[in-house]
């Protein structure tokens, strides 16, 4: 039997009922099978788009306070030229913007409350190359010149501290003054000019920002301790961090945004991993049930097996036509799984009010979430492996009951027909 017959056969199989008849246009075995596995396939596309669509969310807003990459000193003091390093990074065409910085843990207090915080010494003339929120607010940063001491925290941390726009906040910094009296901290008065609110908790209460020249002179540092680098995609960072690690050489730590945040990172990435492979488990499930509709069909055809055995089929062609059955209805449960599964994530904003509405609940109430609308973001790297186990899990489901059928004796089948 030639190959197009064994897929006519098998596709035939597929569409017809039990002895034959056909009900609708697939068997209700079939389609049980083919609807599984396309809930299955559709799960895991909204699954992971909404936690993509988070994940852009929470990075976008990160992102929006710090730099891409940032390149440090390696002896932890100013670096030597700077200009010179932001420059040898610009040559790279992937980076498109540069901005130096000074950077140090501080406490920052009004009154009785203190708290610790960043304090990031920026030049409020280049920040809006290297950051979004320098530019959103480039109107309340112009205030942070040398000598003004002035300062600008995040919202939830002068709110910790009780601070408001033109109150004094101290800063103390690392370390102290030697002193006849002993060690004596060294503290310095800033004038609070405004508040920023990135909408990341960690950045909006742990954040000072204050002009770069205040920075060198409080942390007794000669000039800027690294440059801040903006990329043209976010995601090359790691690659770009490595190149120019090389380009540069061991005098400087360059030290990227996954770096930086490699908590939130790799937590992100192992829950991603995780939700991925307890949804494959509901595909595996679904896939497998083909085993059963294919095994009632080999025992439900197993006359037409015998005959086609007696008309010179081999135990391989008849391997191949049940195959080819279990793989169409895999095929097909797969891209309708994909259909609904894009249909449903590219529509979540649609689709999540409208629920909230007949229903009458909140899922993200925007008095506790900073997110209150469900974020989707479907990839395509997300559904191409979705769609290739898919369809590997439904084609290793129809191994064992096509070589079942391949093995029926054409003579013990018929000896009842």
């Amino acid at each position: 039997m030639n190959l197009p017959y064994e897929w006519q056969i098998g596709w035939r199989y597929t569409r017809a009922g039990r002895a034959g008849r056909r009900n609708g246009f697939i068997s209700f075995i079939s389609g049980v099978s083919m609807l599984g596995i396309a809930l299955g396939v559709a799960a895991l596309i909204i699954v992971l788009s909404v936690m993509n669509g988070f994940q852009k969310e929470v990075r976008d807003r990160m992102l929006s306070v710090i730099a891409h990459i940032e390149v440090f000193d390696a002896g932890g003091g100013a670096l030597p030229d700077w200009r010179a390093t932001a420059e040898l990074a610009r040559r790279d065409p992937r980076v498109i913007g540069a901005a130096p910085f000074v950077t140090a843990q501080a406490l920052v207090g009004r009154g009785d409350e203190v708290r610790g915080a960043i304090v990031r010494g920026i030049d409020p003339g280049q920040e809006g190359q290297v950051t979004e929120l320098a530019r959103t607010h480039s109107a309340l940063l112009e205030k942070l010149q040398g000598g003004a001491w002035n300062i600008v925290l995040g919202f939830e941390l002068a709110r910790m501290i009780g601070a408001q726009v033109g109150d004094k906040v101290t800063l103390v910094a690392p370390g102290g003054q030697v002193t006849p009296a002993g060690v004596v901290p060294r503290l310095k008065q800033f004038t609070l000019v405004g508040t920023f609110e990135a909408g990341h908790y960690e950045y909006d209460s742990g954040l000072a920002l204050i002009a770069i020249d205040d920075a060198a002179k409080l942390f007794r540092v000669e000039g800027p301790m690294g440059v801040q680098l903006r990329l043209a995609d976010a995601q090359s960072a790691p690659a770009v961090g490595r190149d120019l690690a090389q380009a540069i050489g061991p005098a400087v730590i360059v030290r990227d945004w996954t770096r930086t945040n490699r908590n939130w990172y790799d937590a992100v990435q192992i829950e991603k991993r995780m939700m991925f492979i307890i949804l494959t488990l509901i595909v595996a499930v679904a896939a497998f049930n083909l085993v059963s509709t294919l095994v009632m069909t080999v025992t439900d055809k197993r006359a037409d097996i015998a005959i086609l055995r007696t008309l010179g089929a081999s135990p391989r062609s008849i391997m191949g036509i049940f195959i080819v059955q279990g793989a169409a209805a895999g095929i097909i449960g797969t891209l309708a799984g994909v259909a609904l599964g894009l249909l449903v994530a590219l529509n979540i904003g649609v689709i999540v009010p409208a629920i909230e509405h007949a229903f009458g609940v909140a899922f993200l109430p925007g008095s506790i979430y900073v997110i209150s609308r469900m974020p989707s973001e479907p990839l395509a790297s997300d559904i191409v492996p979705i769609v290739v186990i898919s369809l590997l899990l439904a084609f290793a489901a129809t191994l064992y009951p096509s070589w079942r059928a391949s093995r029926v004796n054409p003579a013990q089948a018929l000896r009842y027909e």
